[in-house]
């Protein structure tokens, strides 16, 4: 219990497999799987429910019928002693129903099972209306709200935060933290990896690696024992080729066979060790085909980008947001951040005209060139191939087209030639942002472009992002995208837009404060009598922090110009996430002591 394991690795390397043998679901050729006495196990993946004739709050209930029978057990019970049945057994039955019973909850566990539903985003009337009512994304959300409310012992979840908005992912983080239970857990949101699990489970080559530790943690170890395990099999291989010279060179000398025999022993022990070692390698080192995230440079635009005043915009008969005066300027990475449903795509689709506005404006800036990636896809052309989308959108030649659609996995004559129409929805997205990749656009307006995305072509289009020269509009649930590419956000709050500096963490921290009961004033010191003038003094707090940051920012723009090399360096990576943290933290630290200073 209150173990949160993140089931690490590539594609195919069995993380759905293994979640469904532990459910169950799935016979395993060999080895031994031991679970304690009675213990309940839950699982959510992204398989829509095939239960037909529930309403939303039967389907959630169904999944804690094991409460229901313990219910039953605990009347049946309380007849039994009622009738004068007092034994030993039947009190110890009882206690242990009882105390199952209060582990969920109590008698009102029913109550909290529905809590769930809405904590992911369900509406109280939603409760009562028939599963076949609602959408695909809705009815995984009723899935992980049924494993949840089931009150497991053990909970498996496959991507529970795809349809999720940002208030309840936050809400699923607190609920999964606080949570009674063991679990184990698939998912590519990096910012939700690191809020619940506490340790990792990567899956590779046929192996398994275990960590305990939080994930950040544990790229960084991942890295280092990835370098440790090349040296290792590097050694090896010297050692095993000089005992090879040797046996080679005394083999058939009768005086060294019994040392050369020696050595042919040695060896085959050095070459299991290098087996293990390259094995290790190879799993610590798997990595998805990534997509090629490399912007076509961009032409100048005018200072400002877009601007609006006094925008209001709806979507049909239901009014969105009103008294909209927003500007972006040249070069701004912008979040924009909401609610589902509250207005954020229609706003980017108003910004591009695609929408008219209710009342007020918005305009383009003079030189912007802009370009769209929407959740669905809908600026590709359907008429023809993957590869006359690509010509017509981009104005590339054929082998230019070829060569930009291989790096986004459309590789071959086969996959080039598939009619748009017949793509899958990962292809689609792959396909739409292959296409904002090569447009020379100076304006980016990206909605949801984390989807379907592994972790690694998530961080690939990260640093892309953070790279570009021009201005990025983005609207994603990847927090980790957000709080790494954006200079402001936007928040959608009561029906119009605020801005904020910095990214989610700076959004998040200003948002809790406002939110947080105002302090009651401190009392005003008393005077102090005038001190005597004062003698130079060190460098102050101030001004120490202010020399860290500087050091920071040389040693952050070092590790960039390594990353512009090759961003797939993990160590890398890993230092220069590490120093972005420490700068952040410095960032703050010297606010604070800027405001102290002030006051």
């Amino acid at each position: 219990r209150r173990e949160r394991i993140a089931l690490s690795g590539p594609n195919g390397a069995g993380k759905t497999t293994l979640l469904r043998i532990l459910n169950g679901e799935t016979d395993y050729q060999g080895g031994e799987l031991v679970f304690s006495k009675g213990t309940r196990v839950a699982l959510h993946d992204q398989r829509p429910p095939l239960d037909q004739g529930l309403t939303l709050r039967e389907y959630v209930l169904s999944g804690a019928a094991d409460l229901v029978a313990t219910e039953r057990e605990l009347r049946d019970l309380e007849l039994r002693m009622a009738a004068g049945e007092h034994d030993q057994a039947t009190l110890r039955r009882y206690s242990d129903a009882q105390a199952r019973l209060e582990h969920a909850g109590g008698y009102a566990w029913r109550e909290r099972a529905a809590s769930v539903a809405r904590g992911l985003g369900f509406a109280e009337p939603d409760l009562d209306r028939p599963l076949e009512t609602f959408s695909g994304g809705e009815l995984t959300r009723a899935s992980l709200a049924r494993a949840l409310g089931g009150d497991p012992d053990l909970l498996l979840l496959d991507e529970p935060t795809n349809h999720l908005d940002v208030a309840s992912l936050e809400w699923l983080e607190q609920e999964l933290q606080s949570l009674d239970a063991g679990i184990m857990l698939v998912a590519h949101d990096r910012w939700f990896l690191e809020a619940v699990t506490n340790g990792v489970l990567e899956l590779g080559g046929g192996r398994s690696i275990s960590f305990a530790g939080p994930w950040h943690a544990w790229r960084i170890e991942k890295a280092a024992r990835a370098s440790a395990a090349g040296r290792t099999a590097d050694r090896l291989g010297v050692d095993i080729a000089r005992l090879e010279r040797f046996v080679e060179r005394f083999r058939y000398k009768k005086e060294k066979a019994k040392q050369a025999q020696a050595k042919l022993t040695q060896i085959g022990r050095l070459e299991r060790e290098r087996q293990q070692a390259s094995g290790e390698l190879e799993s610590l080192t798997m990595r998805q085909k990534r997509l090629g995230f490399d912007f076509f440079d961009p032409p100048r635009s005018g200072r400002t980008v877009v601007e609006t005043k006094g925008l209001e915009i709806a979507a049909g008969e239901k009014h969105l947001l009103h008294d909209v005066d927003i500007a972006l300027e040249r070069g701004e990475h912008v979040a924009l951040v909401g609610p589902n449903g509250s207005g954020k795509t229609t706003l980017l689709e108003t910004l591009l005209a695609i929408r008219e506005p209710v009342s007020g404006s918005a305009r383009l800036g003079h030189g912007v060139v802009s370009a769209y990636f929407s959740q669905h896809e809908v600026e590709l052309d359907e008429t023809g191939s993957v590869l006359d989308c690509a010509q017509k959108a981009t104005g590339l030649k054929r082998p230019q087209a070829q060569n930009l659609l291989g790096r986004f996995l459309f590789s071959g004559w086969q996959e080039q030639d598939k009619a748009v129409v017949k793509l899958s929805g990962g292809e689609r997205r792959r396909l739409a942002l292959a296409l904002v990749v090569a447009s020379g656009a100076n304006f980016l307006l990206l909605d949801e472009p984390t989807n379907h995305l592994d972790l690694e072509s998530r961080e690939a289009l990260e640093l892309a992002l953070e790279a570009f020269p021009g201005t990025v509009l983005l609207v994603s649930h990847d927090r980790a995208l957000l709080d790494a590419v954006a200079h402001r956000t936007l928040a959608i709050e009561d029906e119009t837009i605020r801005s904020f500096d910095g990214g989610w963490a700076d959004y998040v921290r200003r948002r809790d404060e406002l939110a947080a009961p105002p302090h009651a004033p401190e009392p005003k010191p008393k005077a102090k009598p005038k001190a005597a003038a004062p003698k130079p003094s060190a460098p102050s707090d101030l001004e120490r922090i202010e020399i860290d940051i500087a050091d920071r920012e040389r040693a952050i723009a070092g590790l960039e110009q390594r990353l512009a090399d090759d961003w797939s360096d993990a160590e890398t990576l890993a230092a220069h996430r590490a120093a972005r943290d420490e700068l952040k933290a410095l960032l703050a630290r010297w606010e604070q002591l800027f405001d102290q200073a002030q006051a």
